[in-house]
């Protein structure tokens, strides 16, 4: 990749958040970063990729240990633009040279074990709700949920008390709309968060925050970061905007857009929302392109 001024080729490296998680992780990231594997193991007492399925305690440090792996795998690449979704905005930080990669990690490991202790305070739950969504806000809201994240044209995933979530499900699809329970205990995004804030908050003022090297973006606001601290805590309880966030990318003149899996899934969610513009994992080479 590399790191143009010239607006009609500008590009964008993505890193994803949770519920990307592939098999085979854990070797990527014992090869790419070991250092930073020895680390996490230290940290959390355990392989957070043999306890991935145990809570969020664990995935959040896996997916930022996966996402920068293949970060390095392909020479810790810069871009015109960096940004995250959800939890990916730690792994976006670090590339951006916000944060090191270091802190990055214990920040994952601090925000996985205050969001899985928020969840467990008060139960909850996440539903992916798919297909023609006007009016969904609305009904959303009648059922005591709120919009968690804005993915895309056509797909929103849902937070919030666990026995709403289940009892939603078929009255939406009474709505014509296709509604998925994620595997997720805790209402992300959401208000439920807030006992979350005080531990992260913590983590974050022990970490040393720089001026990011190229533009960082914020999925919760859709623009360049102002505050990172201040922007990475809300993002706790509020909505992740990533459609409104690839729109505002393209509108600066983004055309080609990385993603530093694990997986493709904001490669699927920005062709989704744009047409005439690139989107593939990192490490492949674009015809035309100097990534």
């Amino acid at each position: 990749m590399n790191k143009s001024n010239q607006t009609d080729t500008a590009e964008a490296l993505l890193f994803p958040g949770q519920g990307s998680q592939r098999s085979g992780m854990g070797e990527t990231v014992e090869a790419q970063a070991p250092d930073l594997y020895r680390q996490a193991v230290d940290a959390l007492g355990a392989d957070p990729f043999e306890q991935i399925k145990e809570g969020t305690a664990f995935q959040q440090p896996a997916l930022y240990l996966a996402a920068i792996a293949g970060w390095r795998a392909a020479g810790e690449p810069s871009a015109d633009f960096i940004a995250g979704h959800s939890l990916g905005e730690l792994a976006a930080a670090a590339a951006a040279g916000a944060i090191s990669v270091e802190d990055g990690l214990a920040l994952a490991g601090a925000r996985g074990r205050s969001m899985q202790d928020a969840a467990e305070a008060e139960t909850g739950g996440m539903l992916a709700v798919l297909g023609d969504l006007e009016g969904a806000g609305a009904l959303a809201a009648s059922l005591g949920l709120t919009v968690a994240n804005d993915n895309a044209p056509g797909q929103v995933v849902l937070s919030g008390p666990r026995d709403e979530i289940d009892a939603a499900r078929p009255k939406f699809k009474q709505a014509g709309l296709k509604a998925i329970r994620l595997p997720i205990d805790g209402a992300f995004h959401s208000p439920a968060m807030r006992a979350a804030i005080p531990g992260f908050r913590d983590a974050l003022e022990a970490v040393e925050v720089h001026e990011p090297e190229t533009v960082l973006f914020s999925s919760i606001t859709a623009q360049p970061f102002d505050d990172l601290r201040e922007g990475l805590l809300a993002a706790l309880t509020r909505p992740v905007r990533w459609r409104e966030t690839v729109i505002e990318l393209n509108q600066r003149g983004v055309v080609r857009f990385y993603e530093s899996g694990p997986g493709e899934v904001l490669c699927g969610l920005v062709r989704r929302t744009l047409d005439g513009v690139e989107a593939v994992p990192l490490g492949t080479e674009l015809e035309g392109s100097h990534a």
